[in-house]
């Protein structure tokens, strides 16, 4: 079984080592200076632009216009292909988990185990740790007495809660079997994050899924108040991604597939809970720092 640790993106840079000072000359006779070098100056760089120009539009003897044009396509193919919304969806999908809570609130083979069973609330997760810990949020699984997940490959299993961070609507989950290749998702912190970035949300709207949907960041550290007034969240990521009930405690990645948020809710000025173009996440340095692992 293979297995690995948390994953972050964005590893500092080493220094460039200085370059050894080379040893004192003898000092030199000081050059007389004229004024009419610095006038000439501009001039020359103007030459010289002119005459890279008429190169350009002209090409010298010898080389075609087929030729040019075969070197600019050339150039044009090496660029590295812009990342996509799909391409992001498969990165994230392997880390991707699937959430069901139940009260199950009575005995077995009693009136209340069968309603407690059919009173299930359905959300999704994300694992962070090759060790099965996946963040969710804490409204998917408060109060739930069962928590069962279900993994890319379809391996189901029993998850217990670990640790949680109301503030934050966040959730711990250890799952109690694991798939044979657990992987990990990798994490991004939100330092670069603008307004207008492309993002995508993947998860299990209404149970269905993993369903993905692209959008972009519409605003940085907002503020939300859930329907019912109970709860009260600040510094979100404000995205116009298509996210749905189901959606709470997936992941919100960039198109190079790292987590930058977990999904945690969306507003709606009606009594619908349905999606109508704003959706709150939590930054993953808030989500990573509830068990600890955050290094940005």
């Amino acid at each position: 079984m293979r297995r690995r640790t948390a994953v972050y993106s964005g590893s500092r840079a080493a220094q460039p080592r200085q370059a050894p000072q080379p040893a004192p000359a003898e000092k030199a006779a000081p050059r007389r200076r004229f004024a009419w070098r610095k006038a000439l100056a501009p001039s020359l760089v103007a030459v010289v632009v002119l005459l890279l120009g008429a190169l350009w539009l002209v090409p010298p003897r010898g080389v075609s216009q087929a030729q040019v044009e075969a070197v600019v396509h050339r150039a044009i193919e090496e660029i590295p292909p812009r990342p996509t919304a799909t391409e992001a969806f498969e990165k994230i999908l392997p880390s991707v988990v699937a959430v069901r809570a139940m009260a199950d609130d009575g005995e077995e083979g009693t009136k209340g185990m069968a309603e407690g069973k059919a009173d299930v609330q359905r959300g999704t997760g994300v694992v962070i740790v090759e060790s099965g810990i996946i963040l969710t949020n804490l409204h998917v699984v408060n109060g739930a007495r069962r928590i069962h997940v279900t993994f890319s490959d379809g391996h189901e299993s029993e998850a217990q809660v670990i640790g949680q961070r109301a503030e934050h609507d966040l959730a711990v989950l250890q799952a109690k079997t694991l798939p044979d290749d657990i992987m990990p998702a990798t994490m991004r912190s939100t330092a670069g994050l603008r307004p207008g970035d492309e993002v995508v949300a993947v998860g299990f709207p209404f149970g269905i899924g993993p369903s993905a949907s692209a959008g972009v960041v519409s605003g940085l550290k907002r503020d939300y108040v859930s329907p019912d007034g109970k709860q009260s969240l600040s510094n979100l990521i404000q995205f116009d991604a298509a996210v749905n009930p189901g959606n709470s405690g997936g992941p919100l990645v960039t198109l190079d597939g790292e987590v930058v948020g977990i999904v945690t809710g969306l507003l709606n000025p009606t009594e619908h809970r349905v999606f109508i173009g704003i959706g709150f996440a939590v930054p993953i340095e808030n989500a990573a720092s509830a068990i600890g692992l955050s290094p940005f």
